[in-house]
């Protein structure tokens, strides 16, 4: 047992995280890998579409993930005038990329195949209910 006496809820909190990134990569087939991180941009959970060889190392996606929370968190300043993030979404000449707040601890980071031009209808219609849905066990 862990010193904090709280290994039933750490092995629920990692079924519930494998669970809900299935959810999110099946949720549309243009979903090439999910993650989701903690406050400091840390990987706590991710998946790969079934089959696609990613374009970046292990590393890579984890040091990538790390800077697009530290830049997300430069514009804390400004939100107040223009409103809280619904997402961000970058396209890149080989996949595209969005970041989605999940709660002040959490983010979902997702990538996409490029050719993917429903981005918008994806994240707004297919993840971003899935994690309102979730929201609460976040």
């Amino acid at each position: 047992m862990s010193a904090n006496g709280n290994d039933g809820d750490d092995i629920d909190k990692t079924k519930f995280l494998y669970a809900f990134t299935k959810r999110v990569l099946n949720s549309d087939g243009s979903i090439r890998w999910v993650g989701i991180t903690d406050q400091n941009g840390i990987i706590i959970n991710e998946r790969v579409r079934e089959g696609l060889k990613p374009l970046l190392t292990i590393n890579e996606n984890h040091e990538f993930a790390i800077n697009t929370i530290i830049r997300h968190k430069t514009r804390f300043k400004i939100e107040s005038k223009i409103g809280e993030l619904t997402y961000t979404f970058r396209r890149y000449t080989k996949l595209s990329r969005s970041l989605i707040p999940i709660n002040e601890n959490y983010y979902l980071i997702l990538t996409m195949d490029f050719e993917e031009n429903n981005f918008d209808e994806i994240i707004m219609e297919k993840i971003i209910p899935l994690i309102k849905q979730e929201k609460e066990r976040f």
